[in-house]
């Protein structure tokens, strides 16, 4: 055999060229695109269809459904979809993905585009460098594309050739002779490359280079591009590990969808294969199984056009019979994967980003909504509490994830509740509305300033934990007196978002919050006489100083919310944002 070492090393370097353009066109598109990703797909999703319109959009404007799944997944995280919307952009998704086959099959092995791809990076380099960022990503964008296809025609020169190489067409052909066996194997070998690869275009590119130089049929390459249909759920599924049981269950019916509509297409697999050969000789091209004689150079040019006929034509016939069934989809999903009695949801409830109602009946929602963001903060908090003072190294890792999960999102959610309200005061809005709005533009920022002071102790604790500091039993005593005091004026500040509560005392929070300065200012003093007198080592006491300096600052924060919240005084004004 004449294919050694250094040409197999070829090959996977061609594939990691391919791989690595891929990824920097996808990324800098991503870039360009940016916020406009976020807004079409909360705007966009309103139903299935356009949620399938969505989907394909999106995934081909950033060419990778990888990419949009995550993004997906993500959203879905953080409550800015639901998962039923999120199965129709699933859908769409899967039919955008095939324009990078078309892409590959028509420019890679129809034009000889590696004579331009030179002269597109020489354009490209003034926006490369410029100072632009949005220029300077659209220069990427180029190179990113430039490089797909000069690593797709290294790719096709270092595939070994089967006339010189007839071993690899023996290796091939040993699984090609089970009969249907065979389309399960060549099957399972789509997915378990795209699996480890993590990129489903990467390997549609080696399987339309392997068809193109003969090494495999029609038919087993059909069955490898269903495979790869699986394996590119796993992308979406990794991303959901450590993520909420919504966005768990969004990666999982992307998983149920494209396994139903590969086993779908099994069950009649030859009569779909033959539908797809007639589509192919109505372009003029041969038919994709004539593999022997004069026609064998057509054949091999035709295959990868037929490849790219038969993954559209998949994804689109299994859109458009699943999407009569998304409600059993997601009832399917949800069965399997069970919600946790501990876990709590961290999304929008009250407010659709992108889509208003009269500006009267939003700033209604908005209340609600800010009542209900208001509320998360609270648990952050507390999961905040627990985590300064637990033992337990479990705990402790179990705890800041959380915290860190949950200032991640309070971020997204405070861009999307300010968003909302800066677009109710482009409307037809009342003077006394406009002034609710601006009130709750400041509440919604010093919500958020709370959620930022949590994540500033949280990581004041992880750095404790990381230099393995142990606090003397009297600081542990003074930082439990502290969260005490805040513990009061938390949950006084919580009586206004509370609809079954009274008004909360600003009298009461305002002496409290006194008295918590008070006792942060003498701890101040203290801290540094036992600095000087070697009570504690250095270490220590700027962790301590940290902590209570933070404790401080989320006392400012809270006693300014329970005044925002208060100077909303009117009656009718609170009944409403607390209902």
């Amino acid at each position: 055999m004449q294919y050694g070492l250094i040409d197999l090393l070829k090959l996977l370097g061609s594939l990691g060229l391919f791989l690595f353009g891929m990824k920097l066109m996808s990324e800098s598109l991503q870039r360009v695109a940016g916020n406009r990703m976020r807004s079409i797909l909360a705007a966009l999703t309103a139903n299935k269809y356009r949620g399938v319109f969505t989907g394909l959009l999106i995934t081909t404007i950033v060419q990778s459904s990888s990419a949009t799944t995550v993004m997906l997944v993500s959203f879905v995280n953080a409550g800015l979809l639901t998962f039923g919307e999120s199965i129709g952009v699933i859908m769409g998704a899967n039919i955008g993905t095939t324009v990078t086959a078309w892409l590959i099959s028509i420019l890679g092995f129809k034009v000889n585009i590696s004579v331009l791809v030179l002269p597109l990076i020489g354009l490209s380099l003034p926006m490369l460098f410029s100072k632009n960022s949005r220029r300077s990503s659209w220069g990427s964008v180029v190179v990113g594309f430039a490089i797909i296809f000069i690593g797709l025609d290294f790719l096709k020169s270092s595939a070994p050739d089967i006339n010189s190489n007839p071993e690899m067409l023996e290796f091939f052909t040993q699984y090609s002779n089970f009969g249907f066996g065979s389309v399960l194997i060549f099957l399972l070998i789509g997915t378990g490359l795209t699996m480890i690869i993590q990129s489903s275009s990467a390997v549609i590119a080696l399987t339309l280079v392997m068809c193109f130089n003969c090494w495999i049929s029609f038919d087993m390459a059909a069955a490898m591009v269903l495979g790869e249909n699986i394996g590119t759920t796993i992308t979406a599924n990794l991303a959901a590990l450590v993520a909420n049981t919504s966005a768990k269950r969004t990666a999982m019916a992307h998983l149920l969808f494209n396994a139903v509509g590969v086993m779908l297409v099994l069950m009649f697999y030859y009569p779909f294969l033959h539908l797809v050969e007639s589509i192919t000789l109505k372009t003029g091209l041969m038919s994709p199984f004539e593999l022997n004689g004069q026609t064998a150079q057509q054949t091999a040019e035709a295959m990868p056009v037929a490849l790219s006929i038969f993954h559209t034509t998949f994804n689109v016939m299994n859109t458009s019979v699943q999407i009569w069934f998304v409600p059993l989809i997601e009832k399917t999903v949800v069965l399997l994967i069970k919600k946790k009695d501990e876990e709590e949801d961290f999304r929008l409830q009250f407010i659709n980003i992108g889509l208003l109602s009269t500006s009267e009946l939003s700033i209604v929602q908005a209340r609600k909504e800010i009542s209900n963001f208001a509320g998360h903060i609270l648990k952050m908090y507390q999961r905040t509490r627990e985590l300064v003072f637990t033992s337990s190294d479990k705990k402790h890792y179990k705890l800041m994830e959380k915290v860190e999960k949950y200032e991640e999102i309070s971020d997204t959610m405070e861009v999307e509740i300010a968003s909302y309200l800066t677009k109710i005061t482009a409307g037809m809005v009342s003077i006394s509305g406009t002034e609710d709005v601006n009130e709750m533009l400041i509440l919604v920022s010093d919500l958020e300033s709370i959620g930022d002071s949590c994540n500033a102790i949280a990581q004041i604790i992880k750095r404790k934990k990381e230099l393995d500091i142990l606090f003397t039993p009297e600081v542990e005593k003074n930082l439990e007196m502290l969260f005490s005091l805040i513990d009061t004026i938390m949950m006084e500040m919580m009586v206004r978002f509370d609809e079954s509560s009274e008004e909360s005392n600003i009298t009461e929070i305002e002496t409290i919050s006194n008295k918590l300065l008070k006792v942060g200012l003498k701890l101040q003093t203290e801290h540094y006489k036992n600095l000087r007198k070697g009570v504690y080592k250095i270490k220590p006491g700027v962790i301590y100083s940290d902590l209570y300096n933070e404790v401080l600052k989320l006392r400012r924060h809270i006693y300014h919310i329970s005044g925002k919240t208060i100077s909303l005084d009117a009656e009718e004004k609170f009944d409403l944002l607390s209902n």
